[in-house]
């Protein structure tokens, strides 16, 4: 499916108008969800010593910036909400930049890792070797990109308000590599559970 820039802009404007509107319940919905599992497959494929700076990317009402900081990290935070953003500057305290995941203006070889924990999806298939691009760029040599995104049979869409793109590992794998990157590990969550029952792909890589 080839998109037309209108097409990518109501994509951009309905998924952000929808988590705008929803991001107070958001945030309470989850406060307390798990993803300890993801944050520990992060840090422990980066090479260095705390601090390492952390880019959020997509980091919603700003939990796992908390997190990072309370571990010792300088995290930053990146989201296109203009309330995500805004909570997640006064629930953390840290820098959150508000960008449109489209139109992304980063630095270069700024991180030791991405955290891109339920985000990605939303960028539709004809736009992600660019992201990706983008996210492998502002990378320090050797950085990380964390990544888990809800799998699917490689298809994109429209979920009531939001818009995505789910991928099986196989394609998810050849856009990553295409982006440059170096495959470090992946898993299914939630773990311990038949696949069936497991809607999200975890995946971790290495800048080459």
């Amino acid at each position: 499916m080839k998109h037309s820039p209108d097409d990518l802009h109501a994509i951009t404007t309905t998924t952000l108008g929808h988590y705008n509107s929803v991001a107070e319940s958001f945030r309470e919905g989850t406060r307390d969800h798990d993803v300890s599992q993801n944050i520990d497959a992060l840090l422990r494929h980066i090479h260095g010593q705390a601090p390492l700076h952390i880019l959020d990317f997509g980091c919603g009402p700003g939990r796992d910036l908390q997190t990072f900081t309370c571990m010792g990290h300088v995290a930053v935070g990146l989201d296109g909400s203009q309330e995500f953003a805004r909570m997640a500057r006064q629930d953390s305290g840290c820098e959150v930049w508000q960008q449109d995941f489209l139109q992304l203006d980063l630095p270069s070889e700024r991180f030791d890792g991405i955290f891109a924990n339920a985000v990605l999806f939303h960028v539709p298939v004809q736009e992600l070797p660019r992201v990706l691009k983008q996210l492998h760029a502002t990378l320090k040599p050797g950085g990380v990109l964390f990544s888990s995104n809800p799998r699917g049979e490689n298809q994109e869409g429209w979920n009531g308000q939001r818009f995505g793109a789910y991928h099986d590992l196989e394609a998810w794998r050849t856009l990553l590599i295409a982006a440059g990157f170096v495959e470090l590990e992946h898993y299914y969550r939630p773990t311990g559970l038949p696949r069936e029952q497991q809607p999200w792909l975890a995946s971790v890589w290495r800048k080459t």
